[in-house]
C-alpha cells in the first residue's frame, strides 16, 4: 500500500485503520449503530401490542407497561384520548354485573368474572356450637321440674327459670346467626380490570380491598392438613408489587381452580390482551 492508499484509509471513517488482538477492526471515528435504536422503530413488549381491541375501551399498550419490564419503550398518551366504543356484549355484561353486584364500583366496560364465598366448613364451628349451647338449656329447661321435686331446700321457681332460660336461648340464637352472617358476608371478586376482596370482621368492622391486576406479581394457594386436602379448601394469596403488600383470603373452595382463572386474568391483562372470562363463575 502506498503512502495515498493509506491517506485515503484514513480519510474513510468507514474502513478500519487498525487491528486489535482478537482480530476486531478498530475505526478512527465512532461508528453509526448497525441496528436502529428503539425510538427509530426497535419493537418492544408495549410497541407490539396492538393500539387498540374492538369493542374494548381500554388501551392495550398501557396496559402492557404494568408488566414493569426495564428498558422497554412506553407508548405515549395523548392528552384527550379518544374514548373507544363499547360493544355489545360487554356494556350487557357490564349492567348485569352492575344488577347482581350493586355495592361494587365498577367503572365503564368492567364487568364480574369471578365470584368466591367461604367455604361451608368455616360454618361448623359457630353454628354447631351454638346448637349445642340450645340443647344443653333445653335440656336444662325440661329437667328442672324434676329436680325441683327431689332438692328439699328452696329454689327457684320454674316461671322464674324458664325466663332466664329461654333469653339465653335467644341471646346464643342471635349470637350464632351473627357469626354465620358475618362469615358468608367475606366475598372475593375478580374483574375483567382488578381483584375486589371484601371483608367482615364484625356487624360494624367491615372493609374492602381493591388490587388492579396490573399490580399482581404473584397469586398462590395453601393447603395445609388432611381437613383441607379431603375437602379441598385453603388460603388464596395475591403478592402486589412496590410494597409487597400480600392479600390473604381465607376458606376458598377448590383454590388451586381459583389461582388459575386468576393468574390466566393476570396475565392477560398485563400483556394487554382482553380478560375474557365467563361471568359469574361461583364456587
Amino acid at each position: 500500500m502506498n503512502k495515498g492508499e493509506a491517506a485515503n484509509d484514513m480519510q474513510d471513517p468507514a474502513r478500519p485503520v487498525a487491528y486489535d488482538a482478537d482480530g476486531k477492526p478498530l475505526y478512527a471515528a465512532p461508528q453509526p449503530p448497525t441496528q436502529p435504536h428503539a425510538s427509530q422503530g426497535r419493537q418492544s413488549h408495549v410497541t407490539a401490542v396492538p393500539e387498540s381491541f374492538e369493542g374494548h375501551n381500554f388501551d392495550p399498550r398501557i396496559r402492557a407497561q404494568y408488566a414493569n419490564e426495564p428498558r422497554v419503550v412506553h407508548a405515549a398518551r395523548a392528552y384527550e384520548p379518544e374514548v373507544e366504543a363499547v360493544s355489545e356484549d360487554l356494556n350487557k355484561r357490564h349492567e348485569q354485573s352492575i344488577k347482581r353486584f350493586p355495592d361494587l364500583n365498577l367503572s365503564e366496560g368492567e364487568y364480574v368474572i369471578l365470584s368466591i364465598k367461604r367455604h361451608p366448613i368455616g360454618l361448623w364451628l359457630p353454628m354447631g356450637s351454638s346448637l349445642v349451647l340450645i340443647l344443653i338449656l333445653l335440656a336444662a329447661l325440661i329437667s328442672y321440674p324434676m329436680l325441683m321435686n327431689n332438692v328439699q331446700t328452696d329454689v327457684p321457681g320454674m316461671g322464674l327459670v324458664a325466663v332466664i332460660l329461654m333469653a339465653l336461648i335467644v341471646l346464643i340464637g342471635i349470637g350464632g346467626y351473627i357469626a354465620v352472617w358475618v362469615y358468608i358476608r367475606n366475598t372475593f371478586y375478580l374483574t375483567n380490570e382488578s381483584a375486589i376482596q371484601e371483608i367482615q370482621h364484625s356487624i360494624f368492622s367491615r372493609h374492602e380491598q381493591t388490587v388492579s391486576l396490573g399490580s399482581i406479581e404473584d397469586a398462590s394457594f395453601v393447603q395445609n392438613g388432611i381437613f383441607q386436602t379431603m375437602l379441598d379448601y385453603g388460603t388464596m394469596r395475591l403478592s402486589t408489587e412496590g410494597e409487597e403488600t400480600t392479600y390473604r383470603f381465607d376458606y376458598v373452595a377448590n383454590p388451586k381452580k381459583q389461582v388459575a382463572i386468576v393468574s390466566n386474568a393476570v396475565e392477560c391483562f398485563k400483556n394487554g390482551r382482553p380478560v375474557i372470562g365467563s361471568p359469574y363463575e361461583d364456587d
